[in-house]
């Protein structure tokens, strides 16, 4: 166990670049006009990016220092865990404390519009930890896969949903009813078990893939 926390450890301390660039971009964006969006939600991109980091990266320089498959990827799983909370805790604190203070502007914050905020700030903060940390094991899962014909076909089946679903309505509803259940959903009970539930399972397709991934 003491090695998977190491691996863990040194993930988050090798995707020190991603945390400066979220830094940044929360820092220094901007938004013009009487409704702005909450510069809180750029923290998200924090869970876009360390996946990228994690699988391009971090594995096969970590398989060439004699670590297992197994170990990295519980690893990356927990560190997962670790920056969805902390990604979740300063997006809330930054809803709560700092929106408020914007003198005569309406700030937008994605808490909001998912319709988490109705169950309280702590709920909200639980439901958009597991919303994150649901994107942050399935970037991975799709990315590893892009060695592989499968991966293709994941590629090709995610762009036909989007083109397929979009312009025809009743698929289309099927599309955003999705999405409302896995995102846009203030049922926090339904959507907290929806969303580990599919974390769970995109997390064993995940380490099966990385089993036939080769360096």
């Amino acid at each position: 166990m003491s090695a998977i926390f190491s691996l863990s450890k040194r993930l988050l301390a090798s995707n020190k670049l991603s945390f400066l660039l979220t830094a940044l971009v929360v820092l220094c964006a901007t938004s013009s006009g009487d409704v702005v969006l909450s510069n809180g939600n750029y923290t998200w991109l924090l869970a876009v990016l360390t996946p990228f980091f994690f699988v391009f990266y971090d594995f096969t320089k970590l398989m060439h220092l004699g670590a297992s498959k197994k170990d990295y990827y519980i690893g990356c799983l927990l560190s997962y865990v670790f920056s969805a909370a902390c990604i979740s805790l300063v997006n809330t604190f930054v809803h709560l404390v700092v929106d408020p203070l914007y003198p005569a502007r309406t700030v937008i914050n994605l808490m909001d519009v998912c319709g988490w905020t109705e169950n309280g700030g702590l709920v909200a903060g639980l439901q958009q930890l597991c919303f994150l940390l649901l994107v942050m094991v399935f970037l991975p899962v799709l990315l590893s896969m892009q060695t592989r014909w499968y991966g293709w076909v994941a590629d090709v089946l995610l762009v036909g949903v989007i083109c397929i679903f979009t312009p025809i309505a009743p698929l289309r509803s099927i599309l955003s009813g999705f999405f409302g259940l896995v995102m846009i959903n203030g049922n926090a009970v339904l959507h907290i078990a929806l969303c580990l539930l599919l974390s769970a399972a995109l997390a064993w397709g995940g380490l099966v893939v990385l089993r036939k991934k080769a360096l």
